[in-house]
C-alpha cells in the first residue's frame, strides 16, 4: 500500500484545476500527466467538506495533498500571520542602470544582497548598491549565475531567500505573497509569472506574446515530464535550507542551471510551485539578434541536462495510434489514417471500460490527440531538421509540399489564432520558425559538444492513460 503524504496544513484551500473533470463522484479526470483518479468513501467525504472550506483535520489535508500533487487542484496559502523573514538576492553582471531600477522597484521592503559576479566596472555596481541600501558581495572573476546565487545563500541567515535578476522590475510585495505558500512545509520554492518588458520592435512585440520566460496564467505543480517541467529563476522564492541540503546551484551550468536546481528539489521530496498571481516584469532583447541568440544559448543547455537527469527530457513524446493517424494523413493515405484513429479509439475504450470508466467523448478526445500530434510533430521537426523540411519543401510534388508547409507554418498559426497577438500573423510566424530553429541549434550544438543525442530523440508512449487504483483506507 502506498503510504499516505504528508498531509496540506490546516488552513490552506484548493482550487481546482480548470482541466479537472468529475466524471462521478468517484472518480475524476485530470491532472499532468493526465490520468484518472479514484476516491475512496473516505476520500468523497472529505472532497465534500474541501470544496467549500479549508483544510481542518488529516481527511481533508491527505486529500488535498494528493490533490495538489497530482495537478487536479492547486493550493491557496492562508494570510500569514507576520511579514516574512527573507532577504532578496540580485546577482548581477555589469548593468548598473537595469540594477538600479530593480533596486528601486523593491522599495526598500527587505534587506537586499547584491552579488557582483565579476563586473568591469565594479565602482558603478558598488554606488548603486550603497545608494539602495543594499549589502554587496563581489566576485573577482565571472564565475556565473549558478556560483553567484550559492555566494548569497552562504551570506543569508534568513529563512527563505528571493532571488530576482538585475533586469528584472518587482513590486515591494512580490516575495511576500509568495512567501505565504510556505506554510506547507514540504514547499521549496515558488515562482511568479515573468511578463516581457520589450520595446516596441517587431521583435518585442513577439516576445510580450511569447516571451519564453512567462509560462502563462494556469497555477501549476512544477516537476518533470509535467505540463509545467520547470520554473526561471529570474524571479524565485525559495527555502533557505530546501536549497543547501541539495547542494544550492550547479556552479558548472552557465545555462539551465534554473532547471537542474527544479529537478533536484523535486527528486529530493521538496515541492515547486508556480503561482501567476503573481508578476514581475524582465526586460527582453530589443533585436531579433539578441533574441535569436539568447534562444540558441537557451539550447545549449538540453544536452548537460539530460546527462544530469536521464529520463527528465523529452522534445516529443508520441502516442503509437494517433502519430500513425497523423503519418498517414501527411502521407495522404486517408485509408490508413482511418484505420490509425479507430485504433486509438478502439485502444481507448478498451483501457476505459476495463477499469469501469464512463466512454462518453472519447471519440472527440481522440480527435484533440491527433491535432496535438500534428502540432507537436511539427515544432519538432523545425527545431530539429529544418534542413531536411527545407529540402523537401523545394522538392517535387505539390502534396508533400502542402504536408511540409503544414508542419512547418501549422503551429506557428494556430498559436497566432489563439493568442491574437500585436503582430500582423506573417511577422508572428517568421519570428516563430526562427525562435525554433535557432533553440533546435542550440540543441544540437549542446549535444556535439556533450556527446549525446539525448535532447533531440523523441519518446513513444504506449500507455495511453494513467489509472490510480483505489485506495484501501
Amino acid at each position: 500500500m502506498t503510504p499516505a503524504p504528508t498531509p496540506l496544513p490546516a488552513g490552506f484551500r484548493i482550487v481546482l484545476d480548470p482541466d479537472t473533470k468529475q466524471l462521478r463522484d468517484d472518480l475524476w479526470f485530470g491532472g499532468s500527466p493526465a490520468r484518472v483518479l479514484r476516491l475512496t468513501a473516505a476520500g468523497q467525504r472529505a472532497w465534500r467538506k474541501l470544496a467549500h472550506s479549508p483544510v481542518n483535520d488529516a481527511a481533508t489535508g491527505t486529500l488535498a495533498r494528493r490533490l495538489t500533487d497530482a495537478g487536479f487542484a492547486h493550493p491557496v496559502p492562508p494570510e500569514p500571520a507576520a511579514p516574512a523573514d527573507l532577504t532578496v538576492v540580485i546577482p548581477v553582471l555589469d548593468r548598473p542602470d537595469p540594477l538600479a531600477r530593480c533596486l528601486a522597484s523593491l522599495e526598500g521592503t527587505h534587506p537586499v544582497l547584491v552579488v557582483d559576479d565579476g563586473s568591469e566596472d565594479p565602482a558603478a555596481i558598488a554606488a548603486v548598491a550603497a545608494a539602495h541600501g543594499a549589502k554587496l558581495v563581489r566576485h573577482d572573476v565571472n564565475r556565473g549565475p549558478g556560483a553567484a546565487r550559492n555566494t548569497a545563500l552562504d551570506h543569508v541567515s534568513t529563512e527563505l531567500v528571493a532571488f530576482v535578476d538585475s533586469d528584472c522590475v518587482a513590486t515591494g510585495s512580490w516575495a511576500d505573497h509568495l512567501a505565504a505558500h510556505f506554510a506547507d512545509p514540504l514547499l521549496g520554492a515558488i515562482a511568479p509569472r515573468v511578463r516581457a518588458l520589450a520595446s516596441d520592435t517587431a521583435a518585442g512585440r513577439y516576445t510580450r506574446a511569447t516571451g519564453s520566460l512567462d509560462l502563462g496564467d494556469r497555477p501549476a505543480l512544477v516537476a518533470p515530464r509535467t505540463r509545467m517541467s520547470y520554473v526561471p529563476t529570474a524571479a524565485l522564492v525559495a527555502r533557505r535550507s530546501a536549497l543547501t541540503e541539495i547542494g544550492g546551484f550547479d556552479p558548472g551550468l552557465r545555462v539551465g542551471e534554473d532547471v537542474d536546481l527544479v529537478w533536484r528539489l523535486h527528486a529530493a521530496g521538496r515541492r515547486v510551485r508556480y503561482a501567476p498571481d503573481v508578476h514581475v516584469g524582465h526586460q527582453e532583447p530589443a533585436t531579433w539578434r539578441e533574441l535569436l541568440g539568447r534562444r540558441a544559448r537557451y539550447g545549449t543547455s538540453a544536452a548537460p541536462l539530460a546527462k544530469r537527469h536521464p529520463g527528465n527530457l523529452a522534445p516529443l513524446v508520441l502516442h503509437p495510434w494517433p502519430a500513425l493517424t497523423v503519418a498517414a494523413l501527411l502521407a495522404r493515405r486517408p485509408l490508413l489514417a482511418s484505420a490509425g484513429f479507430g485504433g486509438a479509439v478502439l485502444s481507448m475504450l478498451k483501457t476505459l471500460r476495463s477499469h469501469d470508466i464512463p466512454t462518453e467523448g472519447v471519440v472527440r478526445a481522440m480527435g484533440t490527440a491527433v491535432h496535438q500530434t500534428w502540432l507537436g510533430t511539427g515544432r519538432y521537426g523545425t527545431q530539429f531538421a529544418a534542413p531536411v523540411l527545407a529540402a523537401l519543401l523545394a522538392g517535387r510534388g505539390w502534396g508533400r509540399r502542402a504536408a511540409v508547409a503544414s508542419l512547418l507554418l501549422g503551429p506557428p498559426l494556430t498559436r497566432w489564432l489563439a493568442d491574437r497577438p500585436d503582430l500582423d500573423p506573417v511577422r508572428y510566424t517568421a519570428g516563430a520558425l526562427a525562435d525554433d530553429i535557432a533553440y533546435g541549434a542550440g540543441v544540437w550544438a549542446g549535444c556535439l559538444t556533450h556527446r549525446t543525442p539525448a535532447p533531440a530523440l523523441p519518446e513513444i508512449a504506449w500507455r495511453p492513460l494513467r489509472v490510480d487504483r483505489k485506495e484501501k483506507r
